[in-house]
């Protein structure tokens, strides 16, 4: 617990993090270009990014771009945030923050790009309406992204990734849907860059597939 503290104290003094304790927190909405990156350049978003592999991954591959990690735990930020200065990646940025209430940081077509890594699959029935692909949050990214950018998910979970694909084909707003059950062999692996996550190594050593899909609304 001290050491869980401890980090809390630490974000809430990094500038990387943008969480309820600062100013910044009530008025990004539709100004992260201007009032955090400085910049015009396209912004991407990961979904429960965790301990932030993928955002800072991306980050070091695309300075060109601007990345935004969103995650309600505090010590994921705190790793991400980690990762990101040690890296010395200005083109960084952690949001603390309920995805479901995404629609308070961004604003209509801000976002030029999703990921969603290895989300809690929520498995069971009751939770249906808390997976981060269910028709709600789809119908929200649709709002958020810049029209005909994508939405990336990749997931170990079967179950999951069944459930996305339904719900995606049978939409009548979805475009260019590609999908594979195993991202390693398949044409997709490209598209991921090799990034991957502590999730994604722990389930791919117990001979997971990782599965992939993207569209565009």
């Amino acid at each position: 617990m001290k050491r869980k503290l401890e980090r809390f104290r630490i974000i809430e003094e990094r500038c990387n993090v943008i969480e309820r304790s600062k100013d910044i927190y009530e008025n990004i909405k539709g100004n992260w270009r201007d009032y955090y990156f400085k910049n015009k350049n396209p912004i991407t978003v990961e979904l429960a990014c965790g301990r932030g592999e993928y955002t800072t991954g991306l980050a070091a591959l695309f300075p060109e771009r601007n990345f935004i990690g969103v995650d309600i735990k505090g010590e994921r930020i705190w790793k991400g945030s980690t990762l990101a200065l040690e890296q010395k990646l200005d083109n960084v940025a952690f949001l603390r923050a309920p995805i479901l209430l995404i629609e308070n940081f961004f604003s209509a077509g801000e976002i030029d790009e999703v990921w969603i890594t290895f989300p809690d699959p929520r498995p069971r029935k009751r939770d249906i309406k808390r997976r981060l692909t269910c028709p709600r949050y789809l119908d929200i990214y649709k709002r958020l992204l810049k029209p005909g950018d994508y939405l990336r998910l990749k997931t170990d979970n079967t179950s999951l990734f069944l459930y996305t694909l339904e719900e995606v084909k049978s939409r009548n707003d979805i475009h260019d849907l590609v999908y594979t059950n195993n991202l390693y062999e398949s044409e997709y692996r490209r598209e991921c860059f090799d990034i991957k996550t502590k999730y994604e190594q722990q389930f791919a050593t117990k001979g997971e597939t990782i599965k992939y899909l993207r569209f565009r609304f």
